[in-house]
């Protein structure tokens, strides 16, 4: 499902408007990157969480030459799901 199809089946689920139903979609991915871009959680019980995750300097190797390399500090948003979404997604 791509984010069209998801405004689509929330408008018909919802019985919104489909503006109204771009309007609200929006809103939610957007308070959610508000809230990572912040270093905040988004905790929905029953789904799931997303967080940021800092991974921090190191070094590496090149793998095509094997010579060493720096690879920056970094920051990754991640969603770890509930256990509502996964008793779900496993027919429970």
């Amino acid at each position: 499902m791509n984010k069209q199809e998801l405004i689509g089946h929330v408008a018909d689920v919802a019985g919104l408007s489909k503006g109204d139903a771009v309007k609200a979609v929006e809103a939610v991915f957007d308070t959610i990157t508000a809230t990572l871009k912040k270093g905040g959680e988004v905790r929905l019980v029953g789904f799931g969480t997303f967080t940021v995750s800092k991974r921090k300097a190191s070094t590496g190797r090149n793998p095509r030459t094997g010579e060493p390399m720096e690879i920056k500090a970094s920051v990754q948003p991640k969603f770890k799901s509930g256990k509502g979404l996964k008793d779900a997604c496993t027919g429970r």
